[in-house]
C-alpha cells in the first residue's frame, strides 16, 4: 500500500498527481485493420449494420443501397415520416466522394435538391468521415436544410416530331408533279403561327387566385370525395370525379360509356383555363367535347368547379350534338374549297385553250362556288330554274340555309324512377349542403295494408324485411341526392311489394357554407329545428324540415321469388261459420275445441298425440290453429278465438259439462228449473262421510 502522508508540492490529492496528462502522452482513437485494409468494405458494413439497406451493384461497381432515414430530433417540426435515400458509393471510394438521392415523392424536388446539396457539402467539409458519420451529420442538419428557400426546378416535356411526315409529303408531291398526269389538288399549308409569349400576372392576382382555387377545392373534395370514382394526384392538379349524364340515351354510342372524368385544375385557376378529360372512351371520339368544354369554362370564368362539374353532367349531350355539328362543318368547307380549286384549274385550262385558239379579249369568269353547293348532281338549266323560281315562294328573299341539328331547347329532365323524397320548405341557416345518411322509414304493405318499419337505409344499400302481420316479404332501397338552397329533393326510394308512409327520425350530414367541411350526423325529424357548431370554423349552423313530400313515380317491382319447393296446404273441406266436428276436441283432450296445423309437416290434427300417431315423425311446435267454433284458420292464441271470439279451452267450474249448451250455474240458471234449489252432489258427500 502505498503511504500518501509525504505529498509532493503541487498534487491535488492521493490519487492524482498532477494537474493534466502531458501533451505527448495524448494517444489517437486506435483504428480497426479492417478499416485501414478496405475502408471502403468496412463502411458499407457499418451502414448495413445500422440501417438494413437494400443493396444493389451496378456493372460500373457502384454500390447503391436504399434506406430509411427517420429524423432523430423529437421536436423535428416537419410532417416527415422517413426520407428515402438511395446512396451511390463509387467503386473507386474514397478517392471519388458519395452521392446521395432523394426518393420521397411526397417531397418538392426542389426542397430534395436542398437535401442532395447539403449532402454534397458536408462530403467536403468531412473528407475523412466515414459514410456513418456523414449520415449522422445529415440526420442532425435535416431541418437547416428543409427550411432553407425552395431551389428552382425546370420539368422537361417531350412532344412527338411531325415534321418529318409533312417533308416527306411534300417530297412526293413535288416527284408527283413531274409526271405527266396531273396530281389532285391539295389544300393550301397552314400558315406557321407567330409566337405569343405567356400572360404574366401580378403578385396580387397570384394571391387572389390561389385563395379561390383552395376554397373552391375544398367544397368540390367535401362534395366527392366520399364517391367510389375520386381520386387525387399526388400534385393536387388531377381530381378523378365520378360523372353521370342526365341524358345519357342521347349520347353517341362512342360516349355512351362515361362514367367518370379527369378535372384538370391549373394551380394558378382561374387565371389559367380549365381542362377535362373524359375517360372510358377513345380520345379521338372525346377530343372536339373536350375542347368545347374549355372553351366555356375560359369564357365562364366566375363559375366554380362544382358549377362546371354540373354543367357537363346536365348538358354533355348538347356538347356531343354540337362538337358533330362542328365536325360535319369542317368536312364541308374542306369539300367546297377542294371543290373551288378544281373548278379554278378547270376554267385555268378552258382560259388557256381559248388563247391559243386567238380570242385573248374574252375572259372567262369563274362560277362562284356556292351556285353549285347542294346541286352538284342536277343540270345547270335545272339549278337556274329552280333558284329563280324560289322568288315567287318568298318576298324577303335571302339564301337558302343548310339546316343542321337543332338543338334542344328547355330544361333538362332527369331519369326519375321510384318514390322521391322532397323537403319542400326546408331552413338551411349557415348550411351550404345537407344529406340523409342513414334514413328511417314508415312503410306500408301492399297486401294487408299495415304499417312497418325500416330502419337504418344506407345510401346505395337495398335492405330486406317482411310485413309483421301477413309476413309478406318487401325490400327498400336509398338512393342519395344533395339538398341546399335550389334543390330540396332528398333523394329516390326503390321499394318492393310495399309503400313509402312517411321519414322517421333520420341521420343528416350538414356540410358548413363557410369552410365546406361535413359535420357528423344529426339526428332529426319532421318540424324539428336542429343547431350545431361547425368542428372546424366553429359556425353555427342550423336546419329545420317543416314537411316532408313523396311522390310515387313508378311502381316497385316485386321481389325475386323463393327457391326450392313451396309445402302444399292442406285442404280441409271446411266452411267459416261452422263448427267442427266435435268442436274439434279428440279422445286425449276433451275440453280442447281447436285444431292444430303443425309446422313440421303443415298438416292439421287435433293435438299432439293425434299428429305422432298418424304421422311417422315427431311433432314440432304448431303455430296456428283451427278453431272449433267458426273453423276460421288463423295464429295460435292461448285462449280465445281471435274472430268469434269465443274460448277454444274448458275450464273447470264453469258449466255442468265443459263446452255444452247447459249450465250449472244458479245465478244463470232460470226459476223454473227443479234442479235450481236442489243441492248438487248430496249423496257423494253422505257416502264420503259415512
Amino acid at each position: 500500500m502505498i503511504s500518501t502522508r509525504n505529498m509532493a508540492e503541487g498534487a491535488i490529492d492521493g490519487r492524482q498527481a498532477v494537474t493534466r496528462a502531458p501533451i505527448g502522452h495524448v494517444v489517437p482513437k486506435p483504428v480497426p485493420d479492417s478499416h485501414t485494409q478496405d475502408p471502403r468494405k468496412y463502411q458499407l458494413n457499418q451502414m448495413k449494420r445500422r440501417y438494413s439497406p437494400i443493396q444493389n451493384t451496378l456493372q460500373d461497381g457502384t454500390t447503391n443501397l436504399l434506406f430509411q432515414l427517420k429524423p432523430s430530433d423529437p421536436d423535428f417540426p416537419f410532417e416527415l415520416d422517413y426520407l428515402q435515400c438511395e446512396l451511390q458509393v463509387p467503386a473507386s471510394y474514397p478517392e471519388k466522394p458519395p452521392i446521395l438521392r432523394v426518393k420521397n415523392k411526397d417531397i418538392p424536388r426542389g426542397f430534395a435538391v436542398n437535401i442532395e446539396k447539403g449532402w454534397d457539402k458536408l462530403v467536403r467539409e468531412g473528407q475523412a468521415s466515414t459514410l456513418l458519420a456523414l449520415t449522422n451529420a445529415l440526420d442532425k442538419s435535416l431541418e437547416a436544410f428543409l427550411s432553407e428557400r425552395k431551389t428552382e426546378t425546370v420539368t422537361l416535356l417531350s412532344f412527338r416530331d411531325t415534321r418529318h411526315l409533312d417533308s416527306s409529303a411534300t417530297v412526293l408531291g413535288e416527284a408527283s408533279s413531274a409526271l405527266p398526269v396531273r396530281a389532285p389538288p391539295k389544300p393550301a399549308l397552314a400558315v406557321r403561327k407567330s409566337y405569343v409569349p405567356e400572360e404574366s400576372y401580378t403578385d396580387e392576382q397570384i394571391a387572389t387566385a390561389r385563395a379561390r382555387r383552395a376554397q373552391e377545392i375544398r367544397q368540390l373534395e367535401a362534395r366527392m370525395s366520399r364517391m367510389p370514382h375520386y381520386r387525387k394526384s399526388a400534385d393536387g392538379v388531377v381530381y378523378t370525379l365520378p360523372l353521370e349524364p342526365r341524358r345519357r340515351a342521347e349520347l353517341p354510342v362512342e360516349l355512351q360509356q362515361i362514367h367518370s372524368v379527369q378535372l384538370i385544375i391549373p394551380l394558378l385557376y382561374p387565371l389559367q383555363s380549365l381542362k377535362v378529360l373524359l375517360n372510358d372512351v377513345e380520345s379521338e371520339d372525346a377530343e372536339a367535347l373536350e375542347e368545347l368544354f374549355a372553351e366555356r369554362a375560359a369564357q365562364q370564368k366566375q363559375m366554380s368547379l362544382t358549377s362546371h362539374l354540373n354543367y357537363l353532367s346536365q348538358n354533355i349531350h348538347m356538347l356531343a350534338k354540337h362538337a358533330e355539328a362542328a365536325r360535319k362543318r369542317a368536312k364541308t368547307v374542306l369539300g367546297v374549297v377542294t371543290g373551288a380549286a378544281n373548278n379554278a384549274a378547270q376554267q385555268g385550262a378552258s382560259l388557256t385553250t381559248v388563247n391559243e385558239d386567238g380570242r385573248s379579249h374574252i375572259h372567262v369568269i369563274p362560277r362562284p362556288p356556292e351556285w353549285s353547293y347542294g346541286h352538284e348532281d342536277g343540270d345547270s338549266d335545272d339549278s337556274d330554274d329552280s333558284y329563280w323560281d324560289s322568288d315567287d315562294e318568298s318576298d324577303d328573299g335571302g339564301v337558302a340555309v343548310n339546316m343542321g341539328v337543332v338543338p334542344a331547347s328547355g330544361a333538362d329532365h332527369q331519369v326519375e324512377k321510384g318514390t322521391a323524397m322532397s323537403f319542400p320548405s326546408v331552413e338551411l341557416h349557415g348550411i351550404e349542403l345537407l344529406q340523409v345518411s342513414i334514413l328511417n322509414l314508415s312503410v306500408k304493405c301492399e297486401r294487408c295494408r299495415t304499417l312497418n318499419e325500416i330502419t337504418g337505409l344506407s345510401p346505395g344499400v337495398e335492405k330486406a324485411s317482411s310485413c309483421k302481420k301477413c309476413a309478406t316479404a318487401f325490400t327498400a332501397r336509398f338512393r342519395q341526392e344533395m339538398v341546399h338552397q335550389s334543390s330540396t329533393r332528398a333523394g329516390f326510394i326503390d321499394v318492393a311489394c310495399c309503400t313509402v308512409a312517411d321519414m322517421l327520425p333520420s341521420t343528416f350530414i350538414p356540410t358548413c357554407s363557410r369552410c365546406s367541411t361535413p359535420s357528423q350526423g344529426l339526428v332529426s325529424v319532421r318540424s324539428e329545428a336542429v343547431t350545431n357548431v361547425c368542428r372546424e370554423c366553429h359556425l353555427k349552423f342550423t336546419f329545420k324540415i317543416p314537411e316532408v313530400k313523396f311522390l310515387a313515380i313508378t311502381h316497385g317491382s316485386l321481389p325475386p321469388p323463393t327457391t326450392g319447393p313451396r309445402k302444399r296446404t292442406e285442404k280441409l273441406g271446411l266452411h267459416a261459420g261452422d263448427p267442427l266436428p266435435g268442436r274439434g276436441a279428440c279422445a286425449h283432450y276433451r275440453r280442447s275445441y281447436r285444431w292444430f296445423r303443425f309446422s313440421c309437416c303443415a298438416r292439421v290434427h287435433a293435438c299432439d298425440r293425434c299428429h305422432d300417431e298418424a304421422e311417422d315423425h315427431v311433432h314440432e311446435w304448431a303455430n296456428r290453429m283451427v278453431c272449433g267454433w267458426c273453423s276460421r284458420e288463423q295464429n295460435y292464441a292461448v285462449e280465445a278465438c281471435a274472430f268469434c271470439g269465443r274460448s277454444v279451452i274448458g275450464k273447470r267450474g264453469k258449466g255442468f259439462w265443459e263446452g255444452g249448451k247447459g249450465t250449472r250455474d244458479k245465478m244463470r240458471m232460470s226459476r223454473k228449473d227443479k234442479r235450481k234449489f236442489r243441492r248438487v252432489g248430496g249423496s257423494e258427500a253422505a257416502r264420503k262421510r259415512e
